[in-house]
């Protein structure tokens, strides 16, 4: 099935929701794959996500979530894997779910203190220790059931506005757009030939010209690179990962080949990409 996001507007509604209430909404695809709708997470999420371990385990809780969905309707509560509060909530086209509506971080109306310390024990494999989250953790604002609720309940009505302005569709895909869609989910994962071959159930000499056609007579390995290198970009800019930690999360976890791939796609070295968009940013700033 392919899902076909209106990202623009989707993006817009969020951003208002989290101006008008404080709280971060987002959506994930049937996956449980974040869609990168929402940057502005708080600082305590944000410090858990910028390390490898962290991202890794916020991930793995976004598709567990999904997985374990068993409300008859509407939302349901939790607490992620760091023990912040959040929600989720499939978005159906018929009797299958397009997407899912979440949102969260927040803390309920218990004592913070008894909160932190639920949070600081599943925690002690952050380095340095847990306490280092501690004055982010207390940034999270409370709120009651009561707020919740309203808001629970404002989002549900807005899921029907969302599917009504046919802003998450389904389509039928073609074997180049299913190639595409593969290739995006998975570039940071271990690909080859056989291996796509095989879950997209196309033949290797079909699939080798799909690759020619989508990459103007380049190879399949080319566009796995290509997006590799891509997603690297963005983590360079947009995050304050170590070089390797960026490498491993694209798919490359040997430091020495990622440097050499990126630089024979850029013509300069991660760190060196990382410190001339800096400088650009401050010489604009």
């Amino acid at each position: 099935m392919n899902i076909l996001f209106d990202e623009e507007r989707l993006r817009r509604l969020i951003a208002n929701l989290n101006i008008l209430t404080g709280l971060p909404a987002n959506i994930l695809d049937p996956e449980g794959r974040d869609i990168n709708l929402f940057r502005g997470h708080p600082p305590f999420c944000r410090m858990l996500n910028d390390l490898p371990e962290g991202h890794e385990r916020c991930v793995a809780c976004d598709r567990c979530k999904i997985r374990h969905y068993t409300a008859e309707k509407g939302f349901q509560f939790y607490r992620c894997h760091a023990g912040v509060c959040e929600a989720v909530m499939p978005l159906f086209d018929k009797k299958r779910p397009l997407a899912y509506l979440v949102f969260g971080c927040y803390l309920d109306e218990s004592p913070m203190e008894e909160q932190w310390e639920r949070s600081r024990q599943l925690l002690d494999w952050y380095p340095g220790g847990a306490g280092v989250l501690r004055p982010a953790f207390f940034q999270f604002r409370q709120y009651t059931q009561k707020e919740i609720q309203a808001y629970a309940e404002t989002l549900e009505a807005l899921s029907s506005y969302i599917q009504l302005k046919g802003m998450i569709l389904t389509a039928e895909q073609t074997d180049l757009q299913k190639l595409e869609l593969y290739l995006d989910q998975h570039y940071m994962e271990k690909l080859s030939l056989e291996s796509i071959s095989q879950q997209l159930h196309i033949g290797r000499t079909k699939l080798c010209a799909l690759a020619k056609e989508l990459s103007e007579g380049q190879t399949l390995s080319y566009l796995v690179a290509q997006r590799r290198i891509d997603a690297a970009k963005r983590l360079l800019v947009q995050s304050s990962l170590p070089i390797s930690a960026i490498g491993e999360s694209v798919g490359i976890s040997d430091y020495n080949y990622f440097s050499k791939v990126f630089r024979s796609a850029t013509g300069m070295t991660p760190s060196a990409f990382r410190k001339n968009c800096r400088d650009a940013a401050s010489n604009f700033g």
